[in-house]
């Protein structure tokens, strides 16, 4: 079942890629007490991914916080050392990078896609959400093949 505005995140482990290396931390405790605009992508340093989902929220991460975000986090089936990598290529530092290696967080929130076609196995869904004290204020799902509400722009205008 897909998560919905006014559910409570499922607690599962992700890795934050740090600069002192992968560090496993609670979805339940990572979003605690504060007000998260948290975007997935289906695979770091993929087209779309790279082109235009990272760098909008890098670029409008001023505006987010002026909006009352507070942090804002990038997830994806990938390992911590290739999203640190990305973000460190993308100029991502007000990004904290969520790796889903095993893809237990898309499962749990109910936003999978099969990727196997192109050799990737299960993904992320690409999707944004603001999570506000670990539970969801707004969550927004791309149709398949789409990049329209998952954008910064996007999540600008619902704030």
């Amino acid at each position: 079942m897909t998560i919905s505005v006014g559910d409570r995140l499922p607690d599962v482990k992700l890795v934050m890629a740090t600069a002192n290396g992968p560090e496993a931390v609670q979805s339940a405790d990572y979003f605690k007490g504060k007000r998260v605009a948290l975007f997935s992508v289906p695979g770091a340093f993929t087209p779309t991914c790279s082109a235009k989902h990272l760098p909008g929220f890098v670029e409008k991460a001023g505006a987010l916080k002026e909006k009352g975000i507070d942090e804002i986090a990038c997830t994806a089936v990938n390992d911590a050392f290739v999203m640190g990598a990305w973000g460190a290529s993308a100029g991502a530092d007000a990004v904290t990078m969520l790796a889903d290696g095993n893809a237990d967080f898309a499962k749990a929130v109910g936003l999978t896609m099969d990727g196997s076609g192109f050799g990737l196995g299960t993904r992320g869904q690409r999707f944004s959400m603001v999570v506000n004290d670990g539970v969801v204020e707004k969550l927004n799902v791309e149709a398949p093949g789409d990049f329209k509400v998952s954008s910064a722009e996007f999540m600008l205008q619902e704030l």
